[in-house]
């Protein structure tokens, strides 16, 4: 159990002995799926009355400013004269990814119901899943090809609900 008194980030910012292996990843995803589900509703009721746009960049300060929190609390500033150029690359076009998928998630929400939205916008899990095979060669079993069309499925199910039914 994570047990400290300074809070929850402390676990972004210490190893934890006890979840040591494997399952340190599963512990951190299903904590990140429990927050990306709170964004959304949160999202959605901050923009209720702005531009998307402009609920999405308040957001991005915010972002900004956390995770340059943790990595200066973590001392990992230093990293930042060593990281390669292919790295930078790699980087900064996944930024503007994250930004424009952010934008176009912002603009659904205020167009849409959070509940539908959210899980069209979550068959990036079998977008990755597909990029991941293509461009990273990892290996897909069909345990995985089984539950990303259980996914789109269920997306799909979803987006042609009516409202209410």
């Amino acid at each position: 159990m994570i047990r400290h008194r300074k809070g929850i980030f402390i676990a972004l910012l210490k190893p934890l002995p006890e979840f040591k292996g494997k399952i340190m990843w599963v512990l951190f995803a299903l904590i990140a799926a429990v927050l990306a589900a709170v964004v959304t509703v949160l999202s959605k009721a901050g923009i209720k009355n702005i531009d998307s746009s402009v609920g999405f960049a308040i957001q991005s300060v915010l972002i900004i400013a956390v995770s340059w929190g943790v990595v200066m609390a973590q001392g990992n500033l230093s990293q930042l004269a060593r990281i390669e150029k292919r790295t930078w690359i790699f980087l900064t076009l996944a930024g503007i990814a994250t930004a424009a998928s952010s934008l176009f998630t912002f603009k659904a929400l205020k167009l849409g119901d959070a509940s539908m939205v959210n899980p069209l916008e979550r068959l990036s899990l079998v977008f990755a899943i597909v990029f991941a095979a293509v461009f990273l060669k990892e290996r897909i079993t069909w345990q995985v090809v089984a539950g990303g069309a259980l996914m789109v499925a269920g997306a799909i199910i979803i987006a042609v609900a009516k409202k209410g039914s």
